[in-house]
């Protein structure tokens, strides 16, 4: 791994600002939706599987404190495999990390301008359409470029202007929670808790993407512990404040709002004005997530050209803005290619299944920097606690959370894996790009 491309870069990352970044890839579109789903299925004991999804995945998250803080490279989750494993097994989850990135940011980019044409209907016209992403990509690949605090402070703005509808909603419909909709009467049967719980991790998704620019990071040894489990428990107590206050609200009827159970509930509480602020909240979180992925996926590509898998010109840095510029246009241009293309539906899940493989490689990794005592800052690093229990630990619930994807699903990801091991060794025959 050729690290001194990581000297032009600018450690302006602190921990302020990756926990805003946290909070915005994981407070994401599906929140607003969700809570009707989940309680469709539990019912008034949906708010044990946030828990328990919070639980397993702070097993998953443990792992990604204690690698992003034995290496403070460019690439997150991909650099810390790369370290832990050599090139083959770092370009895979590279390539795995970039298949989930790329899917996932198009969906959600679909999805967000689906919501603006809805209002804006001079713009639902195909052409129109391909503008609005056109333009939704162009403006935040524009400002990462000019440097990776714009980009920051960019996250940090929608992060608030996303918060600030559910906490109202939170705040004026405490006063009307009710203990015969929220308290839990009986404990749900484990297959049940089991397949909601599934359901809800990808809810608490994101901090993989916002750990990509860990060159950029001040003190990472410090800043990415501490962020990662500030995101995941702020995140955890929204959740379950804004699913009682749903589940009080609309009781037994939840599950008739599936589209959209915050804006009814809402709507409710404070009339029209409340649903729409609840739906342009919504608006605001996917666009958000665009922002957020903007910022962390080009820097995999650019440590992908860093470590001469992809061209030496992916490494390309600014030398004004100090920003990977060639990967943020890049990137910018591939995912509104397939935003414009496609819906994605069925590929968003198959970036669900990637997240988990990865998830799975990042875990062994974690334990393997800790065995070969791995700094690559010279830091003091964060320890997992109990040796290998947690890695072991966290190892099961990741396979049990892939067990429940379908066949074909796997044989897509084999697929994924196999071209990504057949890309890899012609590219080492092949000498230098």
């Amino acid at each position: 791994m050729n690290r001194t491309a990581d000297a032009g870069l600018v450690r302006a990352i602190g921990l302020r600002r990756l926990t805003a970044s946290i909070v915005n890839l994981m407070v994401g579109a599906g929140i607003f939706v969700l809570p009707a789903i989940v309680a469709s299925e539990m019912g008034r004991a949906a708010p044990v599987a946030y828990v328990v999804c919070a639980g397993l995945m702070a097993l998953i998250v443990t792992c990604f404190a204690a690698a992003g803080s034995r290496v403070s490279l460019t690439g997150g989750l991909y650099a810390y495999v790369e370290v832990a494993f050599g090139p083959l097994v770092g370009f895979i989850g590279g390539v795995l990390y970039m298949v989930m990135a790329a899917f996932a940011v198009a969906t959600v980019a679909s999805a967000l301008a689906g919501s603006i044409t809805a209002v804006w209907t001079a713009m639902a016209t195909p052409l129109g359409r391909t503008a609005l992403l056109c333009l939704i990509f162009g403006t935040v690949a524009l400002v990462n470029v000019r440097g990776v605090t714009p980009g920051a402070r960019l996250i940090e703005a929608v992060t608030v202007a996303k918060l600030l509808p559910l906490l109202l909603l939170v705040a004026v419909g405490v006063p009307s929670l009710r203990a015969d909709r929220v308290l839990v009467d009986h404990l749900p049967a484990a297959s049940l808790l089991g397949q909601s719980s599934l359901m809800l991790i990808f809810v608490f998704e994101g901090i993989e993407i916002a750990l990509v620019p860990s060159g950029e990071i001040r003190n990472p040894s410090r800043t990415v512990p501490r962020a990662v489990y500030a995101g995941l428990a702020f995140t955890t107590l929204l959740y379950l404040a804004i699913q009682a206050v749903a589940q009080s609200i609309l009781g037994p009827s939840m599950a008739d709002f599936s589209a959209a159970p915050l804006a009814e509930a809402a709507g409710r509480l404070l009339g029209s004005p409340g649903r729409t602020i609840v739906l342009a909240g919504a608006v605001v979180s996917m666009f958000g997530y665009v922002s957020g992925d903007m910022l962390s996926s080009p820097r995999a590509l650019f440590a992908l050209g860093r470590d001469g898998i992809l061209p030496s010109a992916f490494a390309a840095v600014h030398p004004r803005f100090h920003t990977p510029q060639i990967a943020i246009a890049v990137y910018a241009i591939v995912v509104a290619g397939l935003a414009i293309s496609s819906s994605f539906n069925q590929l968003a899940i198959l970036a669900n299944v990637t997240a988990l493989t990865l998830y799975l490689m990042c875990i062994a990794a974690s334990w393997e920097l800790q065995r070969r005592d791995v700094r690559t800052d010279g830091a003091a690093p964060f320890v997992l606690p109990a040796g290998p229990l947690v890695p072991i630990l966290a190892a099961i619930v990741t396979l049990w959370f892939l067990s429940h994807a379908s066949r074909r699903e796997f044989g897509v990801l084999a697929l994924v894996l196999a071209v990504a091991s057949l890309l890899y060794f012609i590219r080492k025959t092949g000498g230098k790009i």
